[in-house]
């Protein structure tokens, strides 16, 4: 049996697609046998300009092959983006040209890497399995709104690309059970619903000593800053009308990180930090030292339907989460999870009242973590990837 893995992030790159798809290959190469084969195409490390860690350019193993590709710089523009794939894309199917697959799994979560599977699969007439961590064609038309001239003709690509790529696909994971109602209009393949996770580090952290209720409270937000978070819109200006008795940590990179830092100076705040990204394992520190773990998705009806793999990351703690989200994510909160703030998305008021108004308690989530641990999710998932071949 011989499977291409294909996910433009990968270890030691620091993002959810990489943890997710890292840990997912480790578990196939652990239930194949030394006659089987992985066969791993991604991209050196690239998600954040500012993390900069090592990486090969191939590793082999007794039953896998990793090989990386070098990308251009990008910084995460969608011009960027689409010129970083087409690299990806031309390499890959270099790469694959005269090899044979028994499957081609594919994760993506901005459409182009399914849309490379569909190709690859076609071409060596070998069943797909995708992986789809968003909805592309919502998030360009929410992004483009206000801009017709590009919406247009980026949307109807975009379109065609995920009819032709998900209308053949055997089997599609769905990592937000928000997206059921998107793909119910394909009917070929069959669907799953395998979510993010919580990563070991999280689950086997030494037991956190309660930071003490003194001001100022530390709320910590680490991941992506770009559009789809909107932090620009929300961050600055709490900071400004709640006061010094809050102090905002930021830690990540991405688009609109200037935009950010030139709000924060705008408004004249001195209770927010920026900080660049930092390893899990420093990471842990600036949780413990946290009050407070917050996330927060821009007000586009996009987002209405995503799961952000943040939740699962915060829900190990025993810390309150704050949470600007709507749609399948709120409804997702009240669900699954203790302890939160749960506010509308760009709503200042309505986090600052909330914030002002909640009492600091701390509750450790255990069933959640039991049962939303990246280990058991992976092995379903697996699992579910190795019966593909089996129909």
């Amino acid at each position: 049996m011989r499977i291409l893995f294909l996910s433009f992030y990968f270890e030691p790159d620091l993002c959810a697609g990489s943890f997710r798809n890292s840990s997912l290959f480790r578990e196939l190469q652990n239930k194949l046998s030394k006659d089987d084969f992985i066969y791993v195409i991604t991209t050196h490390p690239n998600r954040y300009g500012t993390f900069k860690v090592p990486s090969l350019a191939e590793e082999y193993g007794e039953n896998y092959l990793i090989k990386r590709v070098r990308i251009p710089k990008h910084e995460g523009g969608m011009l960027d983006q689409a010129k970083s794939f087409w690299v990806f894309y031309c390499k890959t199917m270099k790469m694959v040209k005269y090899e044979n697959f028994d499957l081609v799994y594919a994760s993506s979560s901005r459409l182009f890497t399914a849309f490379l599977g569909r190709r690859i699969s076609l071409s060596k007439k070998c069943p797909l399995y995708l992986d789809i961590r968003d909805i592309f064609v919502d998030t360009i038309k929410d992004v483009l709104k206000k801009r017709k001239y590009l919406q247009i003709p980026i949307v109807t690509m975009a379109e065609y690309m995920e009819k032709y790529t998900f209308s053949h696909a055997n089997h599609i994971n769905l990592v937000s059970e928000g997206f059921k109602e998107y793909f119910n209009k394909y009917k070929y393949p069959t669907f799953s619903y395998f979510t993010n996770g919580i990563d070991d580090i999280f689950l086997q952290k030494k037991r956190n000593i309660v930071p003490p209720k003194e001001l100022p409270m530390i709320v910590t937000y680490a991941g992506n800053i770009g559009s789809g978070q909107g932090l620009e819109k929300i961050i600055p200006q709490a900071a400004k009308k709640i006061g010094n008795k809050y102090y905002f940590r930021i830690i990540g990179d991405g688009g609109t990180k200037k935009l950010l830092q030139q709000k924060i100076e705008e408004l004249g705040v001195d209770n927010v930090e920026l900080l660049n990204p930092v390893s899990r394992k420093e990471l842990l520190e600036y949780y413990n030292q946290s009050t407070f773990l917050f996330l927060h998705l821009n007000d586009l009806d996009a987002f209405k339907k995503v799961l952000p793999s943040k939740l699962f990351e915060y829900g190990a703690f025993d810390k309150p989460i704050i949470a600007g989200v709507g749609g399948y994510a709120a409804q997702f909160i009240r669900d699954n999870l203790l302890n939160y703030i749960l506010f509308k998305p760009t709503d200042v008021n309505d986090l600052v009242y909330q914030l002002e108004h909640y009492i600091v308690s701390f509750k450790e989530r255990n069933e959640f973590k039991e049962k939303y641990s990246r280990q058991n999710i992976i092995k379903d998932m697996a699992n579910n990837i190795l019966n593909v071949l089996k129909v």
